[in-house]
């Protein structure tokens, strides 16, 4: 943590970091600031009178959006239809050989794959924008009662909020500091931090953590989860296997080459956020087509998925799909196969393992460990705070895993790519 900071204090020394910092946080701030411009088609007040219709699902929907999606503001679908067309593109890519011929041809191949993602993001923020219309009309949300005139300036009025955000996102990652996209997110979760403080002291009021002292030992005690929970996931993101690699001595004329050792290395957390992210969004798309059109029905099946999060069923698939998914990313984004064939061209070798086949079954070995541990830490960081909301029936004040593998991994990334630039431009002043 402290050198954390001591990056950010000598990268605040250097002129041009210093404009980029800004720049960074002028765009949140405009992000934030429009977070609070409503939706001229919506009456606010019903709007969010509404929220709780929607109940676990309103919650996850309003963190995301940054508080926006409880005031009905033009950011309120916030920028999760640009990361759904991101994923479907990842999934297409693996799918369609054309796509991922472009995925491997650099930079311009890269550069036509980010405008489709463009593409589709605006067309999944037409038709969420129009399901969450939809939603609404019945229940007075709408100002004027649903003419044609309110359907168009509602809809087009959600996806131009979330094109904004998309726009600025790529602002900030070409003029700024880090992912801008994901910088976003970041302070849409950092911002619903006074609610939760606000919520924690609700509860202490109403004696929910108990009276007196043993409230406030309460109180300390789920700050030190919260703690803990930072610290373990601060690891995890850090954490890397090393497997030994031995390069062969050879002799090209009267030189000598190869005979160093280094390592080839595996990310414990090797596929991120992304696996939570694509369980989320399968689990939650019944809750989301229950809460939408049969939000009027009463029937065990609508209970069961207007709140999933107090479903045993629902905690136990979304651990299950979590693991599956961070097998499923790890295999794309490491090919033990391929690895052990660069190592075999390059002159490399794993010591005690024969070149080849053998390779890239040890690789394969780790990886599967490695994946094992990630992923059930993975699943154990989401669905522990479900499980502690449920037994304590405060869930109001648990923390969100996904919130914090995000929150970690964005400050982490965006210290790395400070430090990058910090020693980019001693290398590039030492040059001149």
């Amino acid at each position: 943590m402290g050198e954390m900071f001591q990056t950010i204090r000598n990268a605040w020394k250097i002129p041009e970091l210093r404009k980029k910092i800004f720049f960074t946080i002028a765009m949140l701030i405009v992000f934030r600031l429009g977070t609070y411009v409503p939706n001229p088609g919506l009456d606010p007040e019903a709007f969010s009178r509404l929220i709780e219709m929607f109940g676990s699902l309103g919650g996850a929907f309003d963190i995301v959006s940054g508080g926006a999606f409880r005031t009905a503001g033009v950011f309120a679908m916030g920028i999760s239809p640009y990361i759904n067309a991101s994923i479907i593109m990842q999934l297409l890519t693996i799918a369609i050989p054309a796509l991922e011929k472009l995925q491997k041809e650099g930079q311009e191949g890269q550069k036509i794959l980010q405008q489709y993602v463009r593409y589709g993001a605006v067309v999944l923020g037409l038709v969420q924008a129009t399901a969450l219309y939809f939603t609404v009309r019945p229940h007075g949300g709408v100002i004027d009662g649903g003419s044609v005139w309110s359907f168009l300036m509602v809809v087009f009025t959600f996806a131009a909020g979330t094109a904004f955000l998309m726009w600025l996102g790529e602002q900030i990652t070409e003029h700024g500091i880090g992912n801008g996209i994901s910088m976003i997110i970041f302070a849409g979760i950092v911002s619903r931090g006074p609610d939760a403080v606000s919520a924690m002291i609700t509860y202490y009021k109403l004696g929910s953590f108990g009276s007196g002292i043993l409230g406030i030992l309460a109180i300390v005690g789920v700050l030190a989860i919260y703690l803990a929970v930072i610290a373990a996931v601060v690891w995890v993101q850090q954490a890397e296997r090393r497997i030994p690699i031995q390069y062969a001595k050879r002799v090209v004329g009267r030189k000598m080459y190869g005979g160093q050792s280094t390592h080839l290395t595996i990310k414990v957390n090797l596929a991120g956020v992304i696996p939570i992210i694509f369980a989320m969004s399968i689990v939650m798309l019944p809750s989301t087509i229950v809460t939408m059109f049969f939000a009027n029905s009463d029937n065990w099946f609508v209970r069961m998925f207007k709140n999933p999060q107090q479903s045993w069923l629902y905690i136990i698939v979304n651990a299950l799909l979590i693991i599956f998914f961070t097998f499923f990313y790890s295999v794309i984004q490491f090919n033990p196969v391929e690895v052990a064939n660069n190592l075999k061209k390059n002159g490399g070798f794993i010591p005690g393992y024969r070149p080849g086949k053998a390779t890239s079954d040890y690789i394969a070995k780790v990886l599967n460990r490695v994946t094992w541990f990630g992923g059930l830490f993975l699943a154990l960081v989401t669905v522990a705070p479900i499980i502690l909301g449920n037994l304590t029936k405060i869930p109001g004040i648990w923390f969100s895993g996904t919130a914090v593998l995000i929150l970690v991994g964005v400050a982490i990334d965006t210290v790395q790519a400070i430090e990058s630039q910090m020693l980019m431009r001693h290398y590039k002043g030492f040059l001149e």
